[in-house]
């Protein structure tokens, strides 16, 4: 199982399929080959010819529920001047393989694969449900021709009971025990613009001008602070997971974190609440020329549960009430599946078997992932983003994430081949 996922992985590596423009096609045959070699009932469904998303199932002998294994094969750019070696290489190198997607995340597509592969080989069939992997494109880009398509369009192929994605898995150790997070929550986004006005004037003379943009100088004074916290469930659970008095306010809660580990402490604030982040602002269209309007485009991610009228209210409390206009661009609600299930059991036992002494955590991703697409479409679906990593812990993997040298421990890759086969069997039987 080794050698074919490292090679697998190799391989994805030097299809290039960054997007835009993504051009999957080639590297999603190459799976589809793999996979309808095994056994798998194998389609590949897009919107268009060079993007197609590959779906295969392995039906079991008798009725109920289907495991997807999902993941996408697109990725973000890369600067090769930038890297230490060629970002589409594939270098297999120390026992790390190196390339754009070595993390995000071709190694998933590659372990999820491999191990789907192995079992159909081996003459496994589920004995209750189905097996089905999910390889999808465009998830860099917002999943309009991936995994949201997929859901629209096809719903009886991309339709699962249990889901196993990113998001989550990479180990940390916190107070002498090590921890597996298990991703259960999104984030959602309510971005918006902050807009301040005035009058326009020859720059030559500032005087007579009312300048827009001096206006905007307060309101990024007061974003360099954060809306007060909110304890949504999945942070709750998870500093309760690591011992941490919950009682009093997440504030403490947080402190309590950093003077143990301040690196986990900047993990869980980014799961604490609305948070605000301004990344463009526009003025004047000429440079002697005073503006007279003045627009500040603001990144908010707001944790599942909460509602446009407490986005509001974070936002107000935080900017005060004059001196601007506000308007939501953006609004993707914030998505969550239950932190208990059978798949969480499942992994729990896992990692109890294969890390013995180490527990898993549940977290909220501060972003988002396709698994989204999955929960809206599916509300009964229990996604999980969960990719086990032993060997590269969760702050030495995130800093290469889009970044220059991205790579993986090739024991990190096998023990996930391994996890992926375990719980595939212990769902399904057989």
């Amino acid at each position: 199982m080794g050698a074919l996922v490292t090679q697998l992985l190799q391989d994805l590596i030097r299809h290039d399929t960054v997007n835009p423009p993504g051009n999957e096609r080639p590297a999603q045959e190459q799976l589809a080959d793999l996979l309808d070699e095994a056994g798998f009932a194998v389609q590949l469904l897009g919107a268009e010819p060079e993007r197609p998303n590959l779906v295969a199932a392995l039906e079991g002998r008798d009725e109920g529920p289907t495991l997807g294994f999902l993941s996408h094969v697109d990725t973000v750019l890369a600067d090769p001047e930038a890297w230490s070696r060629d970002p589409w290489s594939g270098d297999l190198v120390d026992g790390f393989v190196w390339g754009r997607g070595a993390l995000d995340m071709k190694s998933q597509v590659a372990a999820e694969v491999a191990a789907a592969v192995e079992l159909a080989r081996s003459g496994w069939r589920p004995a209750r449900g189905d097996l089905k992997i999910l390889a999808v494109v465009d998830e860099e880009t917002g999943g309009e021709l991936g995994a949201q398509w997929l859901c629209r369009r096809h719903p009886d192929a991309a339709r699962c009971d249990f889901l196993l994605n990113e998001g989550g898995g990479a180990v940390h150790a916190y107070r002498g025990r090590r921890y597996y997070p298990v991703c259960c929550a999104e984030k959602g986004v309510f971005r918006f613009r902050v807009v301040t006005t005035g009058a326009a004037g020859h720059a030559s003379v500032p005087m007579l001008g009312d300048n827009a943009l001096l206006k905007m100088a307060p309101v990024l004074e007061r974003l360099r602070a954060q809306p007060p916290y909110d304890l949504t469930d999945e942070p709750r659970a998870l500093l309760g997971a690591l011992g941490v008095d919950v009682d009093g306010d997440a504030a403490q809660a947080v402190l309590d974190v950093s003077e143990h580990d301040p690196a986990m402490a900047l993990l869980v604030q980014a799961m604490l609440g609305v948070t605000v982040t301004p990344t463009r602002i526009k003025a004047s269209d000429k440079i002697n020329v005073i503006p007279a309007r003045a627009e500040l485009q603001v990144d908010c991610r707001v944790p599942p549960g909460l509602d446009e009228d407490h986005v509001l209210e974070r936002i107000h409390e935080l900017l005060g009430a004059d001196g601007y206009e506000l308007e939501i661009t953006e609004k993707v609600v914030g998505n969550r599946s239950p932190m208990t299930s059978p798949l969480m059991d499942r992994i729990a036992e896992w990692i109890d078997r294969n890390d013995p002494g180490a527990g898993v955590i549940p977290t909220q991703l501060p972003a988002f992932t396709d698994s989204r697409h999955f929960r809206h479409a599916f509300p009964e679906c229990v996604a999980y983003g969960f990719f086990p990593m032993r060997h590269m812990g969760l702050f030495e993997m995130w800093p290469l994430l889009h970044a220059a040298d991205e790579r993986i421990d090739v024991r990190d890759l096998e023990f996930a081949t391994a996890f992926f086969g375990d719980v595939a069997r212990e769902m399904l039987g057989g």
